[in-house]
This record gives structure tokens, sequence and C-alpha cells, in this order.
């Protein structure tokens, strides 16, 4: 009989959990926000344009220090033939003051 009892306890408990509705597991993340303007919500925090803005503007003196850079090989090229051009110094110095400035803009 309390055999009989505890067998009829497990298949109820076992047929309730059955049925009551499981929640639903976590799933995945939710992905970032995009950095391009175009994907874009029209109604996304500023300070997130803010900060696209910030890496946009990052991403043009990462140019332009790029192409200035092209230049120093040639510079010091002359320099050995004994010719200094006249911007090679100026050139150095802005290369310097782009890639600090650079530098605390990505590294906060």
């Amino acid at each position: 009989m309390v055999h009989r009892c505890i067998l009829l306890v497990a298949a109820f408990l076992l047929l309730t959990s059955s049925i009551v509705p499981q929640s639903p597991s976590r799933g995945f993340p939710t992905p970032p926000p995009s950095l391009d303007q175009e994907k874009q919500a029209p109604g996304q925090n500023p300070s997130t344009t803010a900060r696209h803005t910030d890496l946009e503007q990052a991403q043009r003196e990462a140019d332009e220090l790029a192409r200035m850079a092209q230049t120093v090989p040639a510079d010091v090229t002359k320099v050995r033939e004994g010719m200094l051009p006249k911007d090679a110094i100026e050139k150095l110095k802005q290369i310097e003051r782009l890639s600090k400035h650079l530098r605390a803009q990505l590294n906060p």
C-alpha cells in the first residue's frame, strides 16, 4: 500500500512537471548596435552617435597618419643624399602629434 502510494506520488510529480511550461532558455545575447551611420535606428542614444563620430574622426586621423608616414622613407633617402626636405621635420612633428592624439582617443 505505501509502496503503491509512493509510486502514485512519483507519477503525479512526473506528469505535472512535464505539463508546467518551462521557462525559456536564456538564448543568445543581443548584438551591440551598428557603428555604420546608415544602419543606425533613428532613435538611438546620442552618446552612441557621439562615439561613432569620434571613431570616424579617429579613422580620418589614422588615414592621414598613414599617408604622412609613407613619405618618410623618401625623406630619409634625400637626407642620405645630403638634402634635407624643408618640411621633413615639421612632418615628423605632425606625425607625432597625430599619433599621440589617436592613441588618446583609442585608449580612454
